[in-house]
């Protein structure tokens, strides 16, 4: 397959997953999320055995689903999430996109927990939601096999992990990212 074959099928395929089935109601997606919210953390407790402790002792956590196309000098994805702040116990939901540049070739679903290490973490994510930072990983993962690269990143007071569904990617890139409140699930 060539280099324009594959960027065509990842744009196509990008495309296709932006493209909504039947119409899901709020309270439908909430429990979508909140299950997606479930099974992220039974899923990185398996390589972080501590993570449901560094939930509890911070002020909030998220949550996020992300669907990444790598196209040679680009990447884009879209996802969706929930924010819990633990003081309050409320759940803020979300949306991201995502655009960067840089090497890459491939696409990638995977989910990510973020701790906040501080209320002020919290408040800026749910505020202001922008984050830009540079980013490189390697994943080769189809149902339950292969392997997909996975560690903690601590940038501005939050803790980051990662965890690859399915997916191949190779990429180095420059990224920023966009997360806002989700009007239609708050």
């Amino acid at each position: 397959m060539t280099i324009r074959r594959f960027a065509v099928l990842s744009l196509v395929f990008f495309l296709s997953a932006c493209v909504t089935g039947p119409k899901k109601t709020d309270d439908q997606r909430r429990n979508e999320i909140n299950n997606m919210r479930v099974s992220t953390v039974a899923g990185v407790q398996k390589f972080q055995p501590d993570i449901r402790d560094r939930i509890a002792r911070a002020p909030g956590y998220a949550v996020f689903s992300n669907a990444n196309v790598n196209v040679i000098f680009a990447s884009f994805s879209g996802g969706y999430g929930v924010v819990k702040n633990n003081k309050t116990g409320k759940d803020t939901y979300m949306k991201m996109a995502e655009a960067g540049i840089g090497l890459g070739l491939g696409i990638k679903d995977f989910r990510a927990i973020f701790v906040f290490r501080s209320e002020t973490a919290l408040n800026n994510f749910v505020d202001k939601g922008w984050t830009f930072g540079a980013h490189a990983d390697a994943a080769a993962k189809s149902g339950d096999k292969g392997d997909a690269a996975s560690a903690e990143v601590v940038v501005d007071d939050v803790e980051i992990y990662q965890l690859t569904d399915n997916g191949l990617a190779l990429q180095a890139t420059i990224k920023g990212t966009k997360y806002w409140k989700d009007e239609s699930l708050n």
